[in-house]
Protein backbone atom coordinates (compact mmCIF):
# COMPACT_ATOMS: atom_id res chain seq x y z
CA UNK A 1 0.00 0.00 0.00
CA UNK A 2 3.16 2.35 0.50
CA UNK A 3 4.20 2.28 -3.23
CA UNK A 4 0.61 3.70 -4.01
CA UNK A 5 0.48 7.41 -4.71
CA UNK A 6 -1.76 9.61 -2.03
CA UNK A 7 -4.35 10.29 -4.05
CA UNK A 8 -5.43 6.82 -4.34
CA UNK A 9 -4.36 6.51 -0.51
CA UNK A 10 -7.37 8.91 0.25
CA UNK A 11 -9.85 7.69 -2.44
CA UNK A 12 -9.34 3.73 -0.86
CA UNK A 13 -9.33 5.46 2.81
CA UNK A 14 -12.57 7.25 1.77
CA UNK A 15 -13.97 3.83 0.85
CA UNK A 16 -13.64 2.96 4.61
CA UNK A 17 -9.81 1.41 4.29
CA UNK A 18 -8.01 2.47 7.97
CA UNK A 19 -4.79 1.15 6.24
CA UNK A 20 -4.87 3.69 3.74
CA UNK A 21 -5.50 6.59 5.95
CA UNK A 22 -2.46 5.11 8.45
CA UNK A 23 0.07 5.65 5.55
CA UNK A 24 -1.59 9.29 4.94
CA UNK A 25 -0.50 9.86 8.35
CA UNK A 26 2.29 8.94 8.22
CA UNK A 27 3.72 10.05 5.17
CA UNK A 28 2.42 13.91 6.38
CA UNK A 29 2.15 14.16 9.96
CA UNK A 30 6.00 15.67 10.09
CA UNK A 31 5.43 18.57 7.09
CA UNK A 32 1.73 19.36 8.14
CA UNK A 33 2.75 19.72 11.96
CA UNK A 34 5.89 21.91 11.09
CA UNK A 35 3.91 24.13 8.92
CA UNK A 36 0.98 24.54 11.71
CA UNK A 37 3.72 24.97 14.27
CA UNK A 38 6.05 27.69 12.62
CA UNK A 39 2.69 29.45 12.29
CA UNK A 40 1.56 29.59 15.74
CA UNK A 41 4.75 29.44 17.51
CA UNK A 42 3.14 27.56 20.48
CA UNK A 43 3.95 23.72 20.95
CA UNK A 44 0.49 23.16 22.66
CA UNK A 45 -1.48 25.43 20.18
CA UNK A 46 0.07 23.82 17.44
CA UNK A 47 -0.78 20.17 18.48
CA UNK A 48 -4.29 21.39 18.89
CA UNK A 49 -4.76 22.77 15.32
CA UNK A 50 -2.53 19.76 14.18
CA UNK A 51 -5.10 17.71 15.44
CA UNK A 52 -7.91 19.39 14.16
CA UNK A 53 -6.70 19.95 10.63
CA UNK A 54 -6.70 15.67 10.83
CA UNK A 55 -10.22 16.22 11.93
CA UNK A 56 -11.06 17.77 9.67
CA UNK A 57 -9.69 15.65 6.92
CA UNK A 58 -11.14 12.98 8.18
CA UNK A 59 -14.51 14.16 8.47
CA UNK A 60 -14.19 15.57 4.50
CA UNK A 61 -12.80 12.68 3.20
CA UNK A 62 -15.54 12.05 1.38
CA UNK A 63 -15.19 14.79 -0.33
CA UNK A 64 -11.79 14.57 -1.41
CA UNK A 65 -11.59 14.48 -5.51
CA UNK A 66 -8.45 12.84 -6.95
CA UNK A 67 -8.34 15.89 -9.68
CA UNK A 68 -6.83 17.56 -6.65
CA UNK A 69 -3.59 16.79 -5.51
CA UNK A 70 -3.81 15.92 -2.01
CA UNK A 71 -0.86 17.91 -0.39
CA UNK A 72 -2.50 21.05 -1.66
CA UNK A 73 -5.74 19.54 -0.06
CA UNK A 74 -4.62 18.66 3.33
CA UNK A 75 -2.44 22.01 3.13
CA UNK A 76 -5.81 24.10 2.54
CA UNK A 77 -7.44 22.38 5.11
CA UNK A 78 -5.11 23.09 7.44
CA UNK A 79 -4.20 26.66 6.62
CA UNK A 80 -7.91 27.65 6.81
CA UNK A 81 -7.96 25.75 10.06
CA UNK A 82 -5.20 27.79 11.66
CA UNK A 83 -6.22 31.12 9.89
CA UNK A 84 -9.77 30.39 11.53
CA UNK A 85 -7.76 30.24 14.81
CA UNK A 86 -5.96 33.31 14.03
CA UNK A 87 -9.27 35.31 13.65
CA UNK A 88 -10.44 33.78 17.07
CA UNK A 89 -7.55 34.37 18.97
CA UNK A 90 -5.77 37.13 18.07
CA UNK A 91 -2.48 36.55 19.84
CA UNK A 92 -0.43 33.78 19.32
CA UNK A 93 2.46 32.82 21.74
CA UNK A 94 6.00 32.70 21.52
CA UNK A 95 7.26 29.78 20.75
CA UNK A 96 10.53 27.80 22.32
CA UNK A 97 13.59 28.40 20.21
CA UNK A 98 14.43 24.69 18.82
CA UNK A 99 17.69 23.05 19.14
CA UNK A 100 19.18 21.40 16.59
CA UNK A 101 22.43 19.65 17.27
CA UNK A 102 24.66 17.27 15.16
CA UNK A 103 25.46 14.50 17.34
CA UNK A 104 29.18 14.39 15.66
CA UNK A 105 29.97 17.99 15.98
CA UNK A 106 31.92 19.09 18.99
CA UNK A 107 31.01 21.52 21.64
CA UNK A 108 32.28 24.81 19.82
CA UNK A 109 30.73 23.54 16.51
CA UNK A 110 27.67 22.46 18.58
CA UNK A 111 27.00 26.30 20.12
CA UNK A 112 27.87 27.77 17.01
CA UNK A 113 24.87 25.52 14.72
CA UNK A 114 22.02 25.68 17.67
CA UNK A 115 22.84 29.85 17.68
CA UNK A 116 22.62 29.97 14.01
CA UNK A 117 19.44 27.48 14.15
CA UNK A 118 17.98 29.86 16.83
CA UNK A 119 18.54 33.33 15.05
CA UNK A 120 16.77 31.12 11.74
CA UNK A 121 13.81 30.06 13.83
CA UNK A 122 13.76 33.58 15.53
CA UNK A 123 13.98 35.61 11.79
CA UNK A 124 11.04 33.34 10.22
CA UNK A 125 8.91 33.89 13.57
CA UNK A 126 8.98 37.18 13.25
CA UNK A 127 8.14 37.36 9.59
CA UNK A 128 4.03 38.82 8.94
CA UNK A 129 1.90 35.78 9.00
CA UNK A 130 0.96 36.19 5.17
CA UNK A 131 5.05 36.00 4.35
CA UNK A 132 5.69 33.01 6.95
CA UNK A 133 3.06 31.17 5.95
CA UNK A 134 3.87 31.32 1.99
CA UNK A 135 7.03 30.49 3.14
CA UNK A 136 6.36 27.30 5.38
CA UNK A 137 3.94 25.64 2.51
CA UNK A 138 7.17 26.43 0.36
CA UNK A 139 9.75 24.82 2.20
CA UNK A 140 7.67 22.56 4.86
CA UNK A 141 5.08 21.23 2.60
CA UNK A 142 7.60 21.63 -1.05
CA UNK A 143 4.63 23.07 -2.84
CA UNK A 144 5.33 24.93 -5.87
CA UNK A 145 3.66 28.70 -6.56
CA UNK A 146 0.38 28.03 -7.93
CA UNK A 147 -0.45 25.71 -5.25
CA UNK A 148 0.50 27.92 -2.70
CA UNK A 149 -1.83 30.79 -4.18
CA UNK A 150 -4.62 28.43 -4.06
CA UNK A 151 -4.24 27.60 -0.72
CA UNK A 152 -3.76 31.02 0.29
CA UNK A 153 -6.60 32.66 -2.01
CA UNK A 154 -3.94 34.94 -3.49
CA UNK A 155 -2.97 34.96 -7.52
CA UNK A 156 -0.17 33.53 -7.86
CA UNK A 157 1.74 36.36 -8.28
CA UNK A 158 1.06 37.50 -4.65
CA UNK A 159 2.32 34.34 -3.56
CA UNK A 160 5.79 35.16 -5.48
CA UNK A 161 5.71 38.29 -3.87
CA UNK A 162 5.12 37.25 -0.27
CA UNK A 163 7.79 34.39 -0.87
CA UNK A 164 10.05 36.49 -2.42
CA UNK A 165 10.07 39.59 0.25
CA UNK A 166 10.01 36.70 2.57
CA UNK A 167 13.23 34.99 1.72
CA UNK A 168 14.85 39.02 1.04
CA UNK A 169 13.97 40.01 5.18
CA UNK A 170 15.43 36.01 6.05
CA UNK A 171 18.46 37.31 4.00
CA UNK A 172 18.65 40.52 5.71
CA UNK A 173 18.55 39.11 9.17
CA UNK A 174 20.74 36.84 9.46
CA UNK A 175 23.50 39.10 7.33
CA UNK A 176 23.90 37.05 3.78
CA UNK A 177 23.73 39.04 0.62
CA UNK A 178 20.69 38.96 -1.38
CA UNK A 179 20.97 37.14 -4.82
CA UNK A 180 18.98 37.48 -8.34
CA UNK A 181 18.20 34.62 -7.95
CA UNK A 182 14.00 34.09 -7.86
CA UNK A 183 11.77 31.06 -5.86
CA UNK A 184 9.49 29.42 -8.50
Amino acid sequence: MRDRSDEQLMKTYADGSMDAFEVLYQRHRGPLYRYILRLVENPATANDLYQGSWEKIIKARSRYRSSVPFRAWMFRIAHNHVMDHFRREKAVADTPLEEIADPQAGPPEQVSREKQQQRLVAAIQSLPTEQKDTLMLKLEAGLGLQTIADITGVSQETAKSRLRYAVRKLKQTMGKPESNQELQ
